[in-house]
């Protein structure tokens, strides 16, 4: 509830009727407390304020605050301790202990589901559904966390510890914890209690998830799902009982297994990278947003089976990741804006990219494609392009494009660095430099600078004021391929020019009407 900021309304100090109005409740709420524990928790002569504030949810909340911390908080007519006071009074509640590596999940707002608990030797305590509970971290009954009973301790049992067991309301570290003096949990050694009998069916039952329990793990809400079923992390199991348990998830809670998944995804990550950079993107594709080589590039190479998430890998971010590369000197990544960049240059010399073998595809694609009688299905291709203007056809004439002539974007480039290289414009003293000669000028400047702007650099020419010219002057169409059929491979160039509907009258009575796209024609 606290995991985000919230907004205060007011705060107010308490009256003294309101004040023993909170005794009283207090009393109702939590009957393990002592009368004279009550009077400790709502002192008479210390000043206690009121304060009305929102969760990030919308939910009113109403807070009661003794000094510095937050005591008690009420939510629907409901009273609830904060952890402060649970540090004070850890008996007043039924105490439920779980890992240390859960807290930061609650922390961040997830529930705690059974799977995350640990079954001390006496048992777990004895609690009804919708009852409050507290819950500590293995080695100390500081409360960590308050919660609401999913399930009765029965029910809990009965289902072998699978599912949601608690709603958690409030937690140490929380916003709320952070509005008092953020002192960390007091060390309070655990109690020793003796195991009841194990002759008893739930006493066995307890025995165990005793034996599992120092195995278990973190299960929460929004973690992986399958199949309607939790993946429950428990210790090891015979391989007869894995495979009779086909739809359970079987994994060991050891950290350095997580370190390896990180470590098979970083790997991954990398091959496809470097895949990428070797047979998909050519040196006219340059410069080409981050995005789009992620996107169009680095997935396109994933290999079969596999999926490429960068957020399960070591970098977190694909900025970061390229940030690594480029200090490797493969790549040189340029930000265009505040979070656009882009991939200005690549070093297809590099050893990295020389040494790396383009894995074949696997056995059993080879086999499918050559065992189907049908061709797989190949979705239509849409790409943009560029139709040459009579302005610039002195810039193009000497590639043998011709006025009305349509072009992709890479194509452009190609053309426009030809052109560059053939009339010797690259500046002699600095090659980042290209000089404008008047017909560059006149396809990339505004009338206001074609006497005052003389060269350029080559990221400049080519990223903004060249394109941004070029493809202002070039009318923007779009054209899709479809094959004809399984057996014939050539391709059909439909020609999408700005399509504008028109609707018109056929009948005289004017009830008869028909929509007409102007611009769509077919081209073999």
């Amino acid at each position: 509830m606290f995991a985000k900021a919230f907004r205060v309304k007011s705060k107010t100090a308490i009256k003294g009727s309101d004040r023993r109005k909170l005794r009283a409740d207090a009393a109702a709420a939590f009957p393990a407390i002592r009368t004279d524990q009550v009077s400790e928790l709502v002192p008479g002569k210390e000043e206690i304020n009121l304060v009305k504030l929102y969760a990030h949810r919308g939910d009113a909340v109403t807070v009661y605050m003794s000094g510095s911390n937050p005591i008690l908080f009420e939510l629907e007519k409901n009273l609830y301790p904060t952890v402060y006071t649970l540090w004070s009074y850890p008996d007043l509640l039924p105490t439920f202990t779980t890992w240390p590596l859960v807290l930061e999940k609650m922390v961040g707002g997830a529930d705690l589901m059974l799977p995350g608990l640990v079954v001390p030797p006496a048992g777990l305590p004895q609690v009804q559904k919708g009852d409050l509970c507290a819950i500590a971290l293995v080695g100390s009954r500081a409360p960590v966390a308050i919660g609401i009973a999913s399930m009765s301790t029965v029910e809990m049992l009965a289902s072998g510890l699978k599912g949601r067991g608690f709603s958690v309301l409030h937690t140490y570290q929380d916003h709320l914890w952070r509005s008092g003096d953020k002192s960390s949990p007091p060390s309070i050694a655990p109690l020793t209690l003796d195991p009841p009998d194990l002759s008893e069916e739930t006493g066995s039952i307890q025995a165990d998830c005793t034996l599992l329990g120092g195995m278990r793990q973190l299960t929460l809400e929004g973690m992986e799902e399958e199949n309607g079923e939790f993946h429950q992390i428990c210790g090891e199991k015979p391989l007869s009982q894995a495979s009779e348990e086909p739809s359970v998830s079987i994994q060991t809670p050891n950290p350095t297994d997580s370190g390896t998944l990180q470590e098979q995804m970083d790997e991954l990550l990398k091959r496809c990278f470097l895949h990428a950079l070797k047979c998909r993107v050519k040196k006219a594709d340059l410069p080409l947003l981050t995005s789009t080589f992620l996107g169009s590039q680095m997935f396109s190479c994933c290999p079969e089976g596999q999926l490429l998430d960068i957020k399960k890998s070591s970098y977190k971010k694909l900025s970061k990741f390229l940030q690594q590369m480029q200090q490797e000197q493969i790549i040189q990544v340029k930000e265009l804006s505040k979070g656009v960049e882009s991939i200005v240059a690549v070093d297809w010399k590099h050893p990295r990219i020389t040494s790396f073998v383009i894995p074949e595809p696997s056995p059993t694609s080879q086999t499918v494609q050559e065992g189907s009688r049908e061709q797989p299905y190949h979705p239509p291709d849409i790409k943009s392009l560029y139709c040459v203007p009579a302005s610039m056809t002195l810039l193009f004439q000497e590639s043998g494009h011709k006025k009305g002539n349509f072009l992709q974007g890479s194509e452009v480039r190609t053309v426009v660095i030809d052109y560059i290289k053939k009339n010797d414009l690259v500046d002699a003293d600095n090659k980042n430099l290209v000089k404008l000669d008047p017909i560059l000028c006149d396809c990339i400047l505004e009338k206001n600078e074609q006497h005052t702007v003389m060269k350029l650099p080559w990221d400049h020419l080519l990223t903004r004021s060249l394109w941004s010219g070029i493809w202002r002057s070039m009318d923007s169409t779009h054209a899709q391929w479809l094959p004809f059929s399984s057996s014939d491979a050539r391709p059909a160039l439909l020609s999408l020019l700005p399509l504008v509907p028109r609707t018109a009258c056929k009948s005289r009575s004017r009830e008869t009407r028909s929509t007409t796209l102007a611009g769509c024609c077919l081209l073999v």
